[in-house]
C-alpha cells in the first residue's frame, strides 16, 4: 500500500524539484533577454505557454533579433523539436488518454522524459513523467514572466551576462556525452560546418547546417 500511494522515491522527487528550478533560472533570463532585446512582452509569454520548449523558444528570439526572418526561426525551432517524434514512441504509454492526452504531449520535454522512462514500475514511470512535466509547465511560464520585469531594469543583458546562461547550461549538460568519441566526432564536426557557414549564410541557418555532422555518426565507438 505505502508503494502505491508514494510511488516515487525521495530522491526521485528532488532530482524533479532540482531539474525545475533550474529550469525556472533558465526562464528568467530567457524572459529579461526576449523584453532587453525589443520584443513586446506578450511574446515570451505566449512562446512559454503555446511552445514550452525553452531551446526553440530562444532559438526563435535570437534568430528575430539579429534579423533574421520569422520563418527562419520558426523552422529553426521545429527541427531542434523534431527529437519529440522519438521521445513520443518512448512515452506512449505515460502520457494518457482521452481528453488528457493532449496536455500529456504538451508537457513533454526532455526532462519528463528522461525521468520517466529511467523508473522500473509502470506507476513510477507515470507519476514522475507527469510530476516533472506539469512541473516544468508551471515553473517555466512563471520563470519567464518574472524575467520580463527583470529585463525593464538591465539596460545590456550582454554586459550582463544573460546571454551567455542557456548556451552555458546547455554546455554543462552534453559536456558529459562528449567523452564518448561517437558523440564527439559528430557535434565537433556539426559546429565546424556550422562555423564555416556563419558568415555565408543568413542569420539562423548555420543551426541546420550543423546537421551534417550526423554523417560522421557511428553506431559503435
Amino acid at each position: 500500500m505505502a508503494k502505491r500511494d508514494a510511488p516515487l522515491s525521495k530522491e526521485v522527487i528532488k532530482g524533479i524539484v532540482l531539474v525545475c528550478l533550474a529550469d525556472a533560472l533558465v526562464g528568467l533570463s530567457y524572459g529579461s533577454l526576449a523584453v532587453a532585446q525589443g520584443f513586446p512582452l506578450w511574446v515570451p509569454l505566449a512562446l512559454s505557454l503555446l511552445v514550452l520548449a525553452g531551446a526553440s523558444e530562444f532559438i526563435f528570439i535570437s534568430i528575430v533579433a539579429g534579423g533574421g526572418s520569422p520563418f527562419t526561426a520558426a523552422a529553426a525551432g521545429l527541427l531542434v523539436n523534431a527529437r519529440h517524434f522519438p521521445f513520443g514512441i518512448a512515452v506512449k504509454d505515460l502520457v494518457g488518454r482521452g481528453a488528457l492526452s493532449w496536455l500529456g504531449c504538451h508537457i513533454m520535454n526532455d526532462e519528463s522524459v528522461v525521468f520517466g522512462i529511467s523508473q522500473q514500475r509502470a506507476a513510477q514511470r507515470r507519476a514522475a513523467y507527469w510530476l516533472c512535466g506539469l512541473g516544468i509547465a508551471v515553473c517555466w511560464p512563471l520563470s519567464v514572466a518574472a524575467g520580463t520585469q527583470v529585463g525593464r531594469w538591465i539596460p545590456d543583458t550582454h554586459a550582463a551576462g544573460l546571454d551567455a546562461v542557456f548556451p552555458a547550461i546547455l554546455i554543462a549538460l552534453i559536456f558529459p556525452a562528449l567523452r564518448q568519441r561517437r558523440v564527439a566526432v559528430p557535434s565537433i564536426a556539426g559546429a565546424l560546418v556550422a562555423l564555416a557557414a556563419t558568415p555565408l549564410v543568413p542569420v539562423g541557418m548555420p543551426v541546420l547546417f550543423s546537421l551534417s555532422g550526423l554523417l560522421a555518426w557511428r553506431r559503435k565507438a
